[in-house]
């Protein structure tokens, strides 16, 4: 049985200490999120009821934050990724919340960032093709009075990494 794990909010203020169970249960989820509990507890050599139970306590200290699926873009006639540092003009610098909120509702963005450094958001977009691009940037992006400017770079490959456990 794990030794007990203080329960943490979704907001960790400081580390959750992994086993070597909870590092494999991760990397089994990261691979195949729809693994039944039977599936994972046999993969770990556990009880269903401990598997389930380690999963509950990753879920509670905020570890998993969510199960979600990988889409495809090219299986959905999205066959380009790019990725698009954007700064915002000086004096916009507070409507940089309400700039993200927007880009949460244009489909051809799959996840964007709020960085440090010389920009300010990199954002990752899936398209047709290149002239698809160019329509996003200058619709989304140039057109919009608080940036000050673009710069896009295509994906050639996209490899996830394993997750740092």
């Amino acid at each position: 049985m794990p030794p007990k794990r203080p329960r943490a909010s979704k907001e960790l203020h400081s580390s959750y200490e992994l086993d070597h169970t909870d590092r494999r249960l991760l990397e089994l989820l990261r691979d195949d999120a729809r693994m039944t509990n039977q599936a994972l507890s046999e993969a770990l050599g556990v009880a269903p009821s401990t598997c389930l139970a380690r999963m509950k306590a990753l879920q509670q200290a905020g570890v998993i934050r969510r199960f979600t699926v990988d889409v495809n873009p090219r299986a959905l006639g999205r066959g380009i990724e790019a990725l698009i540092s954007v700064r915002l003009r000086p004096g916009a610098r507070q409507q940089m919340a309400a700039f993200g909120e927007t880009l949460k509702k244009v489909p051809e963005v799959t996840q964007y960032f709020f960085v440090g450094g010389m920009d300010d958001f990199l954002i990752h977009v899936t398209a047709r093709d290149t002239d698809h691009i160019r329509q996003f940037v200058l619709e989304h992006l140039s057109a919009d009075p608080v940036v000050a400017t673009t710069q896009t770079s295509l994906v050639f490959d996209h490899v996830a990494g394993p997750a740092s456990l």
